[in-house]
């Protein structure tokens, strides 16, 4: 086991990004956990007052401020299965205050009481956008997307109006400062609407096929143009959509993938981009076409926006230091804005990199050595698949470490941050380049005498759970005991019960539908190689989980205990993941537990 303080990593204070409100820049809102589960927290500037305004038993993570500043909106789901609906309530109103009739339908005991938006079906969120004027409300349901409208001031019923329904999976990303146009993302591009009646006003698409996001229209109401991130085999890149001439301009920045902001006077961008495992800021002048790094320390940057009068807030972390609120000033200096209530937690193990060569190109590990003598090591391996281990705070990492477990993250193929090659080169045979990396990473490690054969684990939540299964399967004779978070053991039964949205990923991942193409999602999936699996095996999930159903796990452990092989579940009350820091401590302590059964 760790030492003995290793929990206080996992209970200290998390600040999510403060969200100013458009209208009411004195008024901010953020997640934070110090209650001891992430929930919803607003930011009174002026009296420098913090409030925490929801309670819920599984937590709250979905939020947003009003544009001017009155009202609180967050999600209410059943303990983490994102499907709920949208609830409001009064910015002075804290935990169990401020709702009407009919308040807090399905969170359960120790919900955060609000007023449900009225007219809106429970779904999955897929968008939410609040103006001065109109607020709009996207909704997944298993008939498709529906796009609801509410004028900001409430309408003459409180109820909301069905704008438009679509039959596939649409994602509302953003409105225009005038609040007449909105942009959604649909399989064919982006698609550009009218607020008033919900018609086509215009589509964007890339004539080479590649896919389009958005980030938001200009500030400046009149001024119709869009922030585009368009990905070419090349990398992904960045423009400005002017929608009135149909240009686009481009905006030149280092390699990665990149996310933006507007600042205030429509004048520039503050572009985030993550690049092989850490972030930069820029600020990038529209008027000139000059790009500037802005002086930020290494590490990872959740979240960045720009303030009013020019300042660059952003959460910041390392692998060594918590996350924190920074904020850089005009002047260049960069200080911490704040730090939420609660203890300060231990330092993180530093992490050093390699690059190890391939046929592919070159792998990205993040490895943190063992505290004291090792007794083993761990290859860690992230969930998306589009996304990236990376230098910021980790109390899962600690643990491993503390314990005496060296640690490898590997940036497989699917990865983000070193290229769209790299991401996508398992499109149509997930699973096999991820292991094909993992087993790189092996023998690098070794070599390199990190690592002892015989005592290697493997280990990873979602797409990395089911990495991890999979490993285990196709490579039983590398691994001494596996660890599975929220894993897919069995790709065509988790597509039959997951939602539209997510069914829709895997037909873009796997080339088609299961019934177009069984034998593609047989080969990935880790049932079917089960019988090969002489490895303890640990299954760490939660019942409501809509991403990874647990069901669809059933057969692969029945198959294990038929054949003897020693493995444990572990399920908890939650959806994807937990927001409850005891329950964290919990998953944790069990997973150390088995490690022990393991390597002593």
């Amino acid at each position: 086991m760790p030492s003995d303080h290793w929990q206080d990593r996992f209970t200290a204070s998390r600040p999510g990004f403060p969200y100013g409100a458009a209208d009411a820049p004195d008024r901010s809102l953020y997640t934070c956990n110090t209650s001891g589960a992430c929930e919803i927290h607003v930011w009174d500037r002026a009296a420098d007052v913090h409030r925490q305004v929801t309670r819920r038993a599984a937590g709250t993570s979905l939020g947003a401020l009003s544009a001017d500043g009155r009202r609180v909106w967050w999600f209410d789901d059943t303990d983490g299965d994102e499907v709920g609906r949208w609830m409001t309530q009064p910015f002075e109103a804290g935990p169990g205050e401020g709702g009407g009739e009919g308040s807090g339908e399905g969170s359960g005991e120790g919900t955060g009481r609000g007023t449900p938006v009225r007219g809106v079906p429970e779904g999955f969120p897929a968008g939410l956008a609040l103006g001065a004027e109109l607020t709009l409300i996207a909704v997944a349901t298993d008939e498709g997307t529906g796009l609801w409208s509410l004028p900001s001031g409430g309408s003459e019923d409180g109820t909301a109006t069905l704008l438009r329904a679509f039959e596939d999976d649409v994602d509302l990303l953003a409105v225009s400062a005038d609040e007449r146009l909105a942009v959604l993302a649909r399989d064919t591009g982006l698609e550009v609407i009218s607020t008033a009646d919900g018609k086509t006003v215009t589509v964007l698409a890339d004539p080479a096929g590649g896919a389009l996001d958005a980030f938001g229209f200009s500030p400046v109401p009149g001024d119709r143009r869009l922030v585009v991130r368009r990905e070419t085999p090349e990398g992904v890149l960045l423009g400005v959509q002017d929608l009135d001439r149909g240009t686009r301009t481009p905006v030149p920045l280092p390699p990665g993938e990149p996310a933006a902001e507007w600042y205030p006077d429509g004048k520039a961008l503050l572009v985030t981009v993550h690049h092989q495992g850490r972030s930069t800021l820029h600020r990038h002048d529209l008027v000139t076409g000059q790009s500037t790094a802005l002086p930020v320390p290494a590490g990872t940057i959740d979240a960045a926006g720009v303030r009013a009068d020019g300042r660059v807030e952003y959460v910041w972390s390392s692998s060594a230091l918590p996350p924190v609120v920074r904020v850089l000033d005009a002047d260049g200096s960069d200080r911490v804005l704040f730090r939420p209530p609660g203890s300060v937690p231990p330092g993180g193990p530093e992490l050093e990199d390699a690059w190890v060569p391939t046929p592919a190109g070159p792998l990205h590990l993040l490895t943190a050595r063992a505290a004291g003598a090792p007794r083993g090591t761990v290859f860690l391996l992230h969930g998306g698949p589009h996304a990236a281990d990376s230098d910021r705070y980790s109390a899962y990492r600690a643990v491993w470490t503390d314990a005496g477990v060296t640690v490898v993250h590997v940036n497989y193929r699917g990865s983000t941050g070193y290229g769209t090659a790299w991401r996508d080169a398992n499109h149509g045979r997930p699973g096999f380049p991820e292991l094909e990396d993992l087993n790189t990473a092996y023998e690098w490690a070794v070599g390199a005498g990190l690592a002892v054969p015989g005592r290697c684990l493997v280990a990873g939540s979602s797409w990395g759970g089911f990495l991890t299964l999979l490993a285990l399967g196709l490579q039983p004779h590398r691994w001494a005991a596996g660890i599975a978070e929220s894993p897919i053991a069995d790709h065509a039964a988790a597509y039959e019960q997951r939602p539209e949205f997510l069914q829709a990923f895997d037909r873009e991942l796997f080339g088609g539908s299961p019934e177009e193409l069984p034998e593609v999602y047989t080969a990935s999936s880790p049932l079917t190689y089960v019988d090969r699996v002489r490895a303890p095996v640990l299954v760490l999930h939660g019942h409501n989980d809509p991403r990874c159903p647990p069901g669809q796990i059933d057969r692969y452990l029945e198959r294990l205990r038929e054949r003897g092989v020693r493995h444990e579940r572990y399920g908890y009350d939650a959806g994807h993941g937990t927001l409850v820091g005891a329950e964290l401590i919990r998953q944790a302590a069990v997973q150390m537990r088995f490690v022990d059964g393991v390597l002593d």
